[in-house]
């Protein structure tokens, strides 16, 4: 049986950008209850009250700030080490069986350099590595013949320890990405594992990456 409280969060659900301002505490709930309304009663069919559609906003907005925001804080409160390495160049390539070998005698080759950051993520149709610009000429020597959709210098990584209870905590990923944005911070990469992810941004702006990232640990 549809309940007013369950349309509307279901309502809610369906619209992130609303979702976020509710919890966030900057929607006026009178307001969005007289958008809401019409579509609310064409799916209970019968009358719905903006009364009872308030009451059930402020319900879910205080269900919200706590699971958002409680949780989130807690794990970033945690966040670990952060680690900022410049210098970094991007190659992008469709996929094909050449590129899968020659990576593999690159990072052979490699793999006696300090300090050489590395990194690659696989789509669906393209291929991405990222590498510290001292090694950028192996690189291109050993994908010589292959053809790059794109390859782009100048770039910085910073990458963020994560506590080990951040994998049942959802919303974090977006709530750092979203003060990232704010700040007008354009992420050209992300890469993640477990406990660990990794942002890749042009060194003009790394210096205010790392600060936003910093200041989460405070919020």
């Amino acid at each position: 049986m549809k309940t007013i409280s369950s349309v509307v969060e279901n309502y809610i659900k369906n619209k992130p950008f609303l979702l976020n301002g509710l919890s966030l505490g900057i929607v006026n709930l009178t307001s969005l209850a007289r958008v809401m309304q019409a579509e609310l009663e064409q799916e209970m069919d019968k009358e719905v009250k903006q009364g009872a559609i308030v009451m059930a906003l402020k319900r879910l907005s205080e269900e919200l700030e706590f699971k958002l925001n409680h949780k989130v804080e807690r794990v970033l409160k945690n966040l670990g080490e952060i680690t900022v390495r410049s210098s970094l160049v991007d190659y992008n390539f469709t996929i094909n069986p050449r590129v899968l070998s020659r990576q593999a005698d690159f990072i052979s080759e490699i793999s006696s350099y300090p300090d050489v950051f590395y990194t690659s993520s696989r789509g669906v149709n393209e291929t991405n590595i990222i590498v510290s610009d001292s090694v950028s000429h192996l690189m291109e020597k050993h994908f010589e013949d292959e053809k790059w959709l794109q390859n782009v210098d100048k770039l910085a990584s910073v990458t963020v320890k994560l506590p080990k209870d951040n994998v049942g905590v959802p919303g974090l990923f977006y709530y750092v990405f979203q003060r990232l944005a704010w700040e007008g911070i354009n992420i050209c990469e992300v890469i993640s594992t477990n406990f660990e992810f990794t942002i890749i941004v042009s060194e003009e702006q790394v210096d205010l990456a790392f600060k936003v990232i910093k200041d989460l640990k405070n919020i």
